[in-house]
């Protein structure tokens, strides 16, 4: 893997991860190797020496994830990755990262579980973990690629989004994905949008670590700058000293829902294929999606009218957007490699004239279009 931009490669999923990563600016990272997730550990080793980045391996996740928040808080874009166990074991310290507002990514290339599960086999059994795995009141981002080009797309959007809105981001791939290899152009430096942290630009005697802005997102100076402030994981006040005022304690929590929910559109993002006339939609993410636009391709060569829809951002979860979208439907499609995690949501947010049926796969192999058209042809 060379690193250059610019030009046609032919990658694994992880490879444009890293690759991702680097265009974003990561210019640190710890990790700890996991299988499906150990190449992106391997790439950031590589390259990041030869561009004046810093690799870690630590001794553990618990200590890599530490590592990359104390990384961020320095100034320093940075990044991690994992898998299921790993991911686990990192949520304690995740829990930190959005209470003390430190941006940094994690890439999660899931495997079956739960414990040590499946390491070389496919799920999409960290769907709900990437949004409710640490405890206390939080508002999560989490992105879903399910090409080589959106690995490296969705990766460079979770650096945006966690500089932008100082907070950690989860990119949830999986192993098929992480270890396919597909020919992608790697864009060229400029060619997308890359977004740097909001410095303070008030006196130093001015400057409140965590104060709350019209827009709830904070400018955050870095440790050394000149600034002073003080970051700890109990609640606290706009200077980040802990408090026990329930006004404050209010506000803080507030700061971390507003900041997310408020940009929701921004955040959102989501492709359909063949929804103007639809009937049926297969409601997907990751590797799941490529099956069901294969699977949508053939149903509607047998003249069913069905679409599918492929959530890039699984969370926040767009509430409003699927609403709309859902208005025309008939009946919806769930198709997951676990027991059924997304299909409740959709279930929470559809019309009620509109059937949900759950179609799950969670025996470490691959959803076969076949089996997609196969559900299609049940609920017909």
């Amino acid at each position: 893997m060379k690193n250059n931009t610019g030009n046609a490669r032919l990658l694994q999923g992880n490879e444009a991860c890293v690759l991702g990563a680097l265009y974003a600016g990561v210019r640190f990272f710890a990790g700890y190797p996991i299988t499906p997730s150990t190449e992106i550990a391997e790439g950031m080793a590589r390259e990041l020496p030869k561009i004046g980045g810093k690799f870690i391996q630590m001794e553990d996740e618990i200590a890599s994830i530490a590592a990359v928040i104390g990384a961020s808080n320095t100034g320093c874009k940075s990044m991690t990755a994992t898998s299921g166990p790993g991911f686990s074991l990192m949520q304690e310290n995740i829990g930190y990262a959005y209470i003390t507002e430190s941006p940094c990514v994690i890439v999660d290339v899931q495997r079956g579980g739960p414990s040590t599960g499946l390491p070389t086999k496919i799920s999409q059994s960290d769907t709900m973990q990437a949004r409710w795995g640490t405890h206390g009141d939080y508002t999560a981002i989490a992105l879903a690629p399910s090409t080589v080009k959106e690995c490296f797309e969705e990766t460079v959007r979770a650096v945006n989004l966690s500089e932008r809105f100082r907070t950690p981001v989860t990119v949830l791939a999986d192993e098929v994905l992480g270890h396919m290899r597909e020919m992608m152009i790697v864009p060229a430096k400029g060619e997308l949008e890359t977004i740097e942290r909001h410095k303070p630009d008030v006196p130093s005697d001015w400057y409140r670590h965590f104060e709350i802005t019209p827009s709830f997102v904070s400018p955050m100076a870095s440790f050394g700058d000149g600034y002073r402030y003080n970051v700890t994981g109990l609640i606290h006040d706009q200077d980040g000293f802990p408090t026990a005022n329930p006004n404050e304690i209010k506000d803080k929590l507030d700061k971390l829902r507003k900041k997310i929910e408020r940009y929701t559109d921004e955040i959102f993002k989501i492709r359909t294929d063949m929804m103007d006339d639809a009937h049926i939609a297969i409601v997907s993410y990751g590797t799941v999606s490529r099956s069901a636009r294969q699977a949508i391709k053939i149903a509607r060569e047998r003249r069913i009218k069905v679409g599918a829809i492929q959530l890039l951002t699984l969370w926040p979860f767009p509430d409003l957007k699927l609403r709309e979208m859902f208005g025309g439907i008939r009946k919806i499609i769930v198709a997951e490699l676990n027991m059924g995690q997304l299909v409740n949501e959709i279930k929470r947010i559809a019309p009620r004239h509109v059937e949900v049926h759950s179609l799950q796969r969670y025996d470490g192999e691959v959803m076969a279009p076949q089996q997609i058209l196969d559900k299609i042809r049940e609920v017909k």
